[in-house]
């Protein structure tokens, strides 16, 4: 069974400047109405009464001396995520470049609830009902101070180490971290893939529709890409983009004997541009009706 040990007091100046995430845990054993059971929990943590805290896999287990002989067993632990929901989280963690860089930082990002709610569950509990946890002490209440105790040494551990709070949920910090980091390389892969096959795509269609223009002038006329119905309004070419007007000047040979041959064929080139342009037209809007 996996063990980590964990600091058994606070320090001189107790939890001290708070980081965000230590501040939201400590909101839940703050919101404890018991007021008078709080101050002796303080006490405990302060002064030493926890003679050991540690992880063992997914939970807390901790002694606490109180007025028996014998250190009271306390245990403090979270519902966990199964692997599908770490699976959606991780993903969602990955794609965030920002999330990622934090937490390999060993900073909780202030967002961090967003990369767990396309599984329906929280990082952080919601409130002190979600916490569960047992002590062998007489006291009825829950949490008792021995429990409450662990709360606040919690809380100054997170302060070092946020990541705790991902074990108590069933991911310890490095299977969490090699994933991840695994997950953006993936990602990262998948885009250069992605761009490169589409520059390739380009390219070769590129090519093949100016192979295509030059090969025969019928090809002025294609589009093959799809028409979406909302946004397409067909009206017929303007005679300055039409296909003669954009292939430019054609240098024909002249013929003195035949002085209109070229005006001639530049007409009956126009007059068959606009009849390939309108029979485009009208083929498109019979494909969007």
């Amino acid at each position: 069974m996996h063990e980590t040990e964990i600091t058994t007091a606070l320090t001189k100046k107790g939890l001290g400047e708070q980081a965000w995430w230590v501040e939201q845990w400590m909101e839940l054993i703050n919101s404890y109405r018991y007021k008078k059971r709080l101050e002796r929990a303080w006490g405990y943590a302060r002064e030493g009464n926890v003679t050991s805290i540690r992880f063992e896999g997914r939970r807390i287990h901790a002694r606490v001396q109180g007025t028996e002989e014998k250190p009271y067993k306390v245990k403090l632990w979270l519902d966990v995520l199964d692997d599908e929901d770490w699976e959606y989280v991780i993903d969602a963690l990955a794609k965030k470049a920002k999330w990622s860089a934090q937490l390999l930082a060993g900073v909780m990002p202030k967002d961090i609830e967003n990369a767990f709610a396309t599984t329906g569950k929280r990082l952080f509990p919601f409130n002190l009902q979600e916490v569960k946890s047992e002590c062998s002490c007489p006291d009825q209440a829950n949490p008792c101070k021995h429990i409450s105790a662990i709360y606040f040494l919690m809380g100054d551990q997170f302060k070092e180490d946020p990541f705790i709070l991902f074990q108590l949920r069933g991911k310890d910090r490095n299977t969490l971290l090699s994933t991840l980091v695994e997950k953006r390389l993936t990602i990262s892969q998948e885009k250069e893939q992605a761009t490169n096959e589409h520059e390739n795509t380009s390219s070769i269609r590129n090519a093949t529709c100016q192979n295509n223009m030059m090969t025969s002038p019928d090809h002025w006329w294609e589009y093959k890409s799809a028409l979406d119905d909302e946004l397409v309004v067909i009206t017929p070419s303007p005679e300055e983009t039409a296909g003669p007007a954009i292939a430019g000047e054609i240098p024909l040979a002249s013929n003195p004997q035949f002085p209109e041959s070229q005006n001639s064929f530049m007409r009956e080139l126009l007059s068959y541009s606009q009849v390939q342009a309108q029979k485009a037209m009208l083929n498109a809007m019979a494909i969007n009706n």
